[in-house]
């Protein structure tokens, strides 16, 4: 739940004063399913456990998730995501989806903001290529 700072490649801090509201998978999965609603592409969103018959999952890993604050600040989002084909288990694509936003301003809250531009704009990206795969 630690919202997680990298001065260095070899070390990790965490953001004294904050964490996230749950655990950062959970996070990702329903800002991602909302970025899915509101785009109006797909007609039917939803997440584990809603009791959907669905045709396909977004599997998403999370492979950073971070602010950097050797050579500049910024926030750093590295997603890879598969898109399963629900009916026959098997991959349809697989894709990493690189984002960073720079902070701007000082404390807490910067970082925070960062991270959630960083964020926004590979959900965004995800959106568009699960669009072009199925």
């Amino acid at each position: 739940q630690n919202i997680v700072i990298k001065p260095s490649d070899r070390s990790i801090q965490y953001l004294k004063g904050a964490q996230w509201a749950d655990r950062l998978p959970l996070i990702v999965q329903a800002r991602l399913a909302e970025t899915f609603q509101r785009s109006g592409s797909f007609a039917g969103v939803g997440k584990p456990g809603e009791g959907l018959a669905i045709d396909y999952q977004v599997i998403v890993e999370i492979r950073s998730f971070e602010v950097r604050v050797d050579g500049g600040e910024h926030a750093e989002v590295d997603l890879f995501v598969r898109i399963l084909n629900d009916r026959n288990g098997e991959v349809r694509a697989s894709k990493s989806f690189t984002a960073a936003a720079p902070v701007s301003g000082s404390g807490n809250p910067a970082y925070v903001s960062a991270l959630d531009k960083a964020f926004g704009d590979a959900a965004g990206q995800i959106v568009h290529w699960t669009d072009s795969v199925i």
